[in-house]
């Protein structure tokens, strides 16, 4: 038979043709529409949303930022969990989670969203807005780590992701997830708790979308609504052409689209009731306040009617009443305890108050808004409000009004620690700090408002022989009587290096260190104060001793290589560069680096070895990520 004849005699029979394609679309194997890529929005910018196990391939369907915002998390499988059974079973029971189908994300595996979280942390660390504050990381840091330790006791989510919180400049109260466990906090988010716990409650939440893989399951969710949109569209693009009605087919498609997008807010509505009841259970287990989720999100609440305006979390995290009654009433059954707030809560809210401003006028503004709330005794914490003025004159370049207000922060800090001491111990009430005019004086003999002070007057209560002659800061750090936080300590540091007075700053910074070994801000002001002093083979030292102890830290890398090159070590500082470029994803400019180390005409054998080894590593991981990024487009 001609073929024009065929298709002709087909064409009488539109019936099966429809019929041909429908069977065709249902019999498709799983996936087989989800090739072309789309983009999942965040909330500040366009952003890839998943991988699969070998490729970082996006799916069909695009998600509404605005639904849940963005989750995702990354992880190792944890098994072999200290608990019982029992504490098991009833956790489970407590939990009473809604069935969102497979938890196990689907062709999305921890190990891919985590590169993908990744690839978009630097882009984002390249924004203007993205806060590299250690002080503050360290502390949101602090807060996910023992919201983990929480996680893992009561068997919550079937992975424990490294999680990476970093603030974020901006006055609006919000915060977001990425893949891999990045999650994003605005300083204005900060700036308006009002307790340690209520601050812990958000990152919770946040941290209960990334344990239980929200953004992995949404995209498996997406893709199964996607099959029906597609099979309507063609379905309604086919009666159109056989029932010669354009309108007809148009309401077909449009049908399927709405299916599709009711699917996706059923399973979004899901998942918030899903993070607040893992987050609130994390909050409970790690001893804050079981209250505090409901007073943030009901103050939050009120703000929005009484300003006519829905904060940008309650956009992205929409609040219902049920959702506000079902957190309440955990929060009752849960047997009260007076939680203890971490000093350094206060100091970092006002940081974060400063930080989210930056230009000298509102850095001024920022300090006179502080005052004003220490004269009308309105403050939260005066300490942390002399803290965040002390701050603001330091960012001013006033650092003799800085150190004075330092030393404020100081005082009234001594004295609401010696209040709760006596509190604790049983002792009578006496009047509650409430400005410096008033003030309890500080218990101790020693001038606190310097480190430096209380070190000499340790060493001057000692022999002066030179077995008794130790280091400054090791005397500091084992004074248990000397009350100070990693804010006061490092901000005592800079204000000492800005100012020109490096060996003081110095000084400071290694008490700092000493104190707060395991922070990131004291062992950055000390490798500032090092450098600044131009004593480069210290810096060098102590940069390369945290290289080693942690190599996927790119700003180790960076006061190493500018240590070296201080130090006229042309070769360390290549080296040093190339790792940093490397983890920055600039693989280009990192492969240039370790061909200049390679070209220098002092390397040596061992040295030669080593580099070409890297640069081999380097250019396979750069052809790996074109040819996935070439994928995703």
């Amino acid at each position: 038979m001609h073929p024009a004849i065929r298709i002709a005699k087909l064409a009488m029979r539109p019936n099966r043709l429809i019929t041909v394609v429908l069977c065709l679309t249902v019999g498709l194997p799983h996936g087989a529409f989800a090739q072309t890529s789309a983009q999942i929005p965040a909330q500040t910018q366009a952003q890839p949303a998943a991988a699969s196990s070998d490729s970082l391939t996006t799916p069909s369907a695009t998600i509404d930022a605005n639904v849940f915002g963005l989750y995702g998390g990354a992880a190792a499988r944890f098994a072999n969990r200290p608990g019982e059974k029992a504490g098991l079973q009833a956790s489970m029971n407590a939990l009473q989670l809604p069935d969102l189908g497979d938890g196990s994300g689907g062709a999305l595996t921890p190990q891919a969203e985590r590169r993908l979280g990744e690839r978009l942390m630097r882009d984002l660390r390249r924004d203007p807005d993205y806060l590299d504050d250690w002080l503050i990381r360290d502390y949101l840091n602090s807060i996910a780590a023992r919201l983990s330790a929480a996680a893992a006791t009561q068997y919550i989510g079937g992975y424990l992701p490294d999680f990476d919180l970093f603030p974020v400049r901006d006055a609006q109260i919000n915060a977001f997830s990425m893949p891999g466990g990045f999650i994003g906090v605005n300083t204005g988010l900060i700036a308006t708790t009002q307790t340690e716990s209520e601050l812990a409650s958000v990152v919770g939440h946040e941290m209960g979308h990334v344990l239980q893989r929200h953004i992995a399951r949404m995209i498996g969710s997406s893709e199964r609504s996607g099959y029906a949109a597609i099979a309507a569209m063609l379905f309604g693009v086919l009666a159109g052409v056989v029932a010669h009605s354009g309108d007809l087919g148009m309401g077909i498609a449009m049908g399927g689209q709405a299916f599709a997008l009711d699917n996706q807010l059923r399973f979004s509505r899901s998942a918030e009731h899903e993070a607040d009841r893992v987050g609130f259970q994390m909050l409970s287990a790690a001893g804050y306040d079981p209250y505090a989720m409901v007073s943030f999100f009901a103050r939050l609440d009120r703000t929005a009617m009484g300003d006519n305006g829905v904060p940008p979390y309650l956009r992205t995290h929409p609040l219902t009443g049920e959702r506000m009654a079902d957190m309440e009433d955990r929060a009752r059954r849960v047997a009260y305890r007076q939680p203890q707030q971490d000093p350094e809560y206060g100091f970092v809210r006002a940081r974060a108050r400063v930080l989210q401003v930056n230009s000298t006028s509102e850095y001024r503004d920022v300090a006179s808004r502080l005052r004003a709330e220490i004269e009308d005794q309105t403050a939260l914490n005066v300490a942390a409000n002399w803290y965040g003025i002390a701050l603001a004159q330091t960012l001013q370049c006033d650092y003799d009004a800085a150190n004075t207000s330092l030393a404020e922060a100081r005082k009234v800090f001594d004295a609401e620690s010696a209040q709760e001491d006596r509190l604790a111990s049983g002792e009578p009430k006496t009047a509650t700090v409430s400005n410096t005019n008033n003030s309890i004086p500080p218990p101790l003999s020693i001038d606190v408002a310097s480190p430096a002070s209380a070190a000499l007057a340790s060493l001057n209560a000692v022999s002066k022989s030179p077995a008794n002659v130790v280091n400054l800061g090791t005397v500091a750090a084992k004074r248990p009587q000397v009350r100070s936080s990693p804010s006061l300590d490092v901000l005592a540091a800079d204000i000492a290096r800005l100012a020109g007075h490096d060996n003081e700053a110095i000084h400071l910074a290694d008490i700092a260190q000493a104190r707060w070994p395991a922070s990131h801000a004291a062992i950055e002001a000390h490798l500032q104060a090092l450098l600044s002093a131009r004593r480069f083979a210290e810096a060098q030292a102590l940069a390369r001793r945290e290289t080693r102890d942690d190599p996927n830290q790119p700003d180790w890398w960076r006061y190493l290589a500018q240590a070296s090159a201080g130090a006229n070590d042309p070769m360390q500082q290549h080296r040093a560069m190339a790792e940093k470029l490397a983890l920055d994803g600039a693989w280009p400019s990192a492969i240039r680096q370790l061909q200049a180390a390679r070209d220098l005409k002092n390397a040596g054998f061992y040295d030669l070895s080593t580099i070409s080894a890297r640069l081999r590593d380097f250019e396979t991981r750069y052809k790996e990520e074109r040819e996935m990024e070439k994928d995703d487009s």
